[in-house]
């Protein structure tokens, strides 16, 4: 029996030795903490970069070098799941990202060789973004506060030409719409709103080519929160012409 017991000790003293030797040479998976992730406007974006369906251009390697394939898991320090995406080639075709303390933080799954949709949630499960994309491009978009109001609204056609942009007030009030007026036109009816749901502004916005933004154009009102009017301006591509008031 000792001599089978220094047998064995032979054999494994040179590989213990020799483990030891070598342990912090060998690759160990990363383990991530929730600050260094975690963007407290945008959430854990981090693997947007690899989406295919987003238009992502960066690839994901494994621990050998090797361009990621198959379903790849992310751990917090605490052990719990950060991440579970599926990839093919090093980028993300789904995926699932966690809070630390287990609940979802965004769902992203495909619909149809064309569009996919983006689910974003609070750390407590309420919803906070809701994104629906054709070919990359934000086709509609929904923004929630943590009292569950929508916060913001957002329309597009697969053009990507914007239909509707709404925002609203933690109470549920309009903050500001802006409306397709005229397609051909690049026009569109904007008005912002005081809280306590009158109007402030109104007029028509077109969009302008030199620019690359929506400017003012023709009679702009504003008014007080009592709804008197403050001014009437008449504007030609964004520059004032005329004021009435």
């Amino acid at each position: 029996m000792k001599r089978v017991l220094a047998v064995v000790l032979f054999l494994y003293l040179p590989y213990f030795a020799f483990s030891q030797r070598f342990a912090g040479q060998i690759p160990v998976e990363k383990k991530y903490k929730f600050k260094d992730v975690y963007d407290s406007t945008y959430g854990i974006n981090i693997y947007e970069r690899l989406v295919t369906a987003l238009e992502a251009d960066s690839v994901r390697n494994d621990k050998r070098g090797y361009a990621c394939q198959g379903w790849v898991e992310d751990f917090y320090e605490n052990g719990a799941l950060l991440h579970r995406g599926y990839y093919i080639d090093g980028q993300i075709k789904i995926f699932k990202n966690y809070y630390d303390n287990g609940k979802l933080e965004r769902d992203f799954k495909l619909i149809d060789y064309k569009k996919s949709k983006m689910d974003i949630f609070y750390r407590d499960g309420k919803p906070k973004v809701e994104m629906l994309y054709n070919e990359g491009a934000v086709l509609k978009e929904t923004d929630y506060y943590e009292n569950g109001q929508v916060e913001y609204t957002e329309e597009a056609d697969k053009d990507g030409m914007v239909k509707v942009r709404n925002s609203f007030y933690e109470n549920g009030k309009p903050e500001s719409t802006f409306e397709v007026s005229d397609k051909k036109k690049n026009k569109y009816s904007k008005k912002e709103y005081h809280s306590n749901g009158g109007i402030k502004e109104e007029g028509i916005l077109v969009y302008s080519e030199s620019s690359l933004d929506y400017v003012k154009d023709g009679e702009w009102k504003t008014y007080d929160e009592k709804g008197s009017l403050i001014s009437d301006e008449i504007y030609v591509g964004g520059e004032m012409s005329q004021k009435k008031k």
